[in-house]
């Protein structure tokens, strides 16, 4: 049995009250919800007390999680309320929701990034469930005048066999919220769950397929205005004046006018490092007469910093990497003598492009500044930063400046940059009245905020008998350094050096889904495999050989490395196994890698159709601790690996003295259902660990697999991403 303290940091994790109409409520810190389907819903209670960010138990039994963590497609809207649900005991369908605005007053990290809501939350979440059962079974002991150990829960039920009373959670819930909150709760043992490890589906799934508005592009506010904005045409440009004249006289255009999106002593939250200083704003009655207007609009823009070109961007990052860096990042042994007596030497460089994010749902937010109070509303995975800049950019006190969540249609990243959201204030501001920020496709691909563009060189020495002696990387990317120096194969090698370089480039760059790891484990795992070969070995055993070594004698101290080898080579046996891979084809690849907190080893099997790959089948082994939502935990390994292999395929953004060259889906091409593997087998490891992350996990590794499996089919390595443009490679 685990035992867990009900507080939490500083701050009192629980607190119970009795509602002025019968019920419960539990304040907790880090809640998502859930919303059934109209066939789910039971006898719902009159009235709903609706108080941010609580659990609330109605005198009816039914059950409502305000839900403060944003949804982007990852459905922690359902796998989050599992957890609750699960050590409360109630039954799923007696589960409602409701989405909470911001309120950093009683949740903590109401962020959306780096697939770290479960693991961040699984504590909190099961103690909220625990602590609420916990008052209810108190409150039942002293109506019944029973000892409270006697007292079972299932599925909302309280029961005392002995007395033969028993009473739902509703007829107790009133009392239970008068009860003093426990000092530490029981949380259940893994193998007594009866939610968690179980398929469900994605609560709002009914609503998003009838089209329901859940979205920010779904917001229609009374007498809300359209607002579009113009930003430079180019990286290095900015704005330098206008003729609004005849704009201003289209038909349905409101005002067109500069905006000074950060003026000077503004306090820049790091979410604020996509957003450009200075723009045009066109404000108008409908998206379309905007839009109109921005093609009319001439605007004079001059040189602010030196506008950069693709080639500049790839000439720089070579040079980096011819350098010396002062300080290595990891250095173990003598690599530079193990070189020296190496019978074999293997060296490769592999490069990949900007990308942009492109979610189906353009930036957009919706926002009302008055001169008493801001509300915004809209898509953004991080709303506390938001609010932070708006309090410097609106010289608006912080309870003064409402934000509010909608689900969106895709982040990857890209919406951890609320500038879209200050821009919308600002606006809203000018024109004292309520208006929704729209991005066209045009304006989101060509705005910013990219994975950055990326080399790394590899080299590794083999003795006679075909042992890895020696092993050096050195990577650089604009605005990134790239390398992870404490992760496979540091550990593994006698010998082993890690260098890193950023490239200061004026083309923004931020995370993009698997920061860093989404080019790094493409490039790393090809290499290895090529090093096999060289060795005379079959590439998952030479793997396997050097997590040997890092469990058994490894290199250094253990403690510095990022990664568990033991779990690392767990995958990796597990997909041998699944994927039969000693009877596999002739076109077949493998891949492991390590991110997230969690770990990832893929086989892939391919076939060329002239220069087109075309994947049959994947199998993903992947071991993130226990699986709340297998059904939501595959769905996510799925659409990682269809992600990565379309852009490490297709996907590049170029850059011509400044000016991105892709502005839509034309020129910028995206996986096409019938480019997508034909089927993905997805197998979980089963330990019993908590929950660690699954967003990206699945996305690095694959690249890695697909670069293999064509040299298998093709006979010919790549190096350079997106794939299909290597026109040497693919003849």
């Amino acid at each position: 049995m685990t035992l867990v303290k009900t507080t939490y940091n500083r701050r009192s994790f629980l607190k119970g009250s009795t509602l002025a109409g019968g019920g419960m409520i539990l304040g907790f810190s880090w809640l998502a919800s859930c919303k059934p389907t109209p066939e789910q819903i039971k006898s719902m209670p009159k009235e709903w007390f609706d108080i941010n960010g609580f659990l609330k138990i109605a005198d009816n039994g039914m059950v409502t999680i305000m839900s403060p963590n944003p949804e982007i497609g990852q459905n922690v809207k359902t796998a989050m309320p599992m957890i609750i649900a699960e050590e409360l005991d109630v039954d799923w369908d007696d589960v409602t929701v409701e989405q909470a605005a911001l309120n950093t007053d009683i949740f903590t990290r109401q962020l959306a990034g780096g697939s770290q809501s479960i693991r961040q939350g699984w504590e909190s979440l099961r103690m909220a469930g625990a602590t609420a059962r916990h008052m209810l079974i108190a409150a039942a002991a002293e109506a019944w005048q029973v000892p409270a150990d006697e007292i079972t829960t299932n599925e909302g039920i309280l029961s005392h066999e002995a007395s033969n009373k028993s009473a739902n959670y509703g007829e107790m819930a009133s009392a239970a919220g008068a009860m003093a909150v426990p000092e530490e709760v029981a949380l259940k043992e893994v193998k007594d769950f009866k939610i968690i490890g179980t398929d469900r589906k994605n609560v709002d799934g009914l609503d998003i397929i009838t089209g329901k508005p859940l979205f920010g592009l779904d917001i229609d506010e009374e007498g809300m205005l359209i607002a579009m904005i113009v930003h430079p045409p180019a990286f290095g440009m900015k704005y330098k004046s206008m003729d609004t004249e005849s704009v201003k006289a289209m038909p349905g255009i409101k005002d067109v006018f500069p905006i000074e999106v950060y003026p000077e002593g503004v306090e820049k939250q790091w979410s604020d490092g996509g957003g450009i200083a200075e723009l045009v704003a066109v404000v108008g009655a409908s998206t379309w007469q905007c839009m109109q207007a921005k093609k009319a609009l001439k605007v004079q823009w001059e040189e602010a910093s030196k506008p950069e070109s693709s080639s500049d961007h790839d000439a720089a990052l070579t040079k980096l990497l011819n350098t010396t860096a002062a300080a290595p990042a990891r250095q173990d042994g003598d690599v530079k003598k193990a070189f020296k007596n190496a019978a074999q030497v293997i060296e490769r460089t592999y490069s990949a492009p900007f990308l942009a994010h492109n979610t189906m749902e353009p930036m957009n937010f919706f926002a009302h500044v008055t001169s008493e109070k801001a509300m915004l509303k809209g898509p953004v995975q991080t709303p506390e930063f938001l609010e932070k800049t708006l309090v410097s950019v609106l010289d608006m006190p912080l309870e003064k400046i409402d934000i509010m969540m909608t689900r969106m249609g895709g982040g990857f990243g890209r919406r951890l940059y609320g500038h879209f959201g200050v821009e919308a204030a600002v606006i809203s501001k000018q024109m004292q009245a309520p208006i929704k920020l729209v991005y066209s496709r045009e304006d989101d691909m060509t705005q910013g905020t990219y994975r950055p563009a990326y080399k790394i060189t590899y080299k590794a020495g083999l003795d006679k008998e075909g042992n890895l002696i020696a092993w050096h990387v050195k990577g650089a990317g604009a605005n990134d350094d790239l390398v992870f120096e404490n992760r496979f194969p540091a550990g593994t090698v006698d010998n082993f050096l890690a260098e890193k370089y950023t490239l200061e480039s004026n083309v923004t760059t931020g995370a993009w889904r698997a920061p860093r790891s989404n080019f790094i484990a493409g490039a790393e795992q090809s290499f290895i495999d090529e090093v096999a070969e060289a060795a005379g070995k079959d590439p998952i055993d030479f793997r396997l050989e050097l997590f040997d070594r890092a469990i058994n004698n490894p290199v250094g101290d253990p403690e510095k490395n990022d990664y568990d080898p033991k779990r690392y080579a767990g995958v990796l046996e597990l997909v041998k196994e699944k994927s039969g891979w000693t009877n596999g084809g002739k076109a077949r690849g493998v891949s492991a890698y390590y991110c997230h907190n969690s770990y990832v080893a893929q086989v892939l099997d391919l076939e060329m159709e002239g220069n087109t790959p075309r994947v049959q089948k994947v199998w993903c082994a992947v071991d993130c601790g226990i699986v709340v939502n297998p059904l939501s935990a595959k769905n996510q390994i799925e659409g990682g690996i269809i992600d990565g292999i379309g852009h490490a395929t297709y996907s590049e953004m170029t850059f011509e003295n400044g000016k991105p060259i892709q502005e839509n889906f034309d020129t910028y091409q995206l996986i096409r259902q019938q480019q997508a593997p034909k089927e993905i087998e997805s197998f979980f490891v089963d330990n019993g660990i908590d929950p660690t992350g699954l967003g990206e996990p699945s996305l690095p590794p694959i690249i890695g697999a697909l670069a293999n499996a064509m040299y298998k089919s093709t006979g010919k390595r790549y190096y350079n991403q997106p794939f299909i443009s290597e026109k040497q490679v693919l003849g």
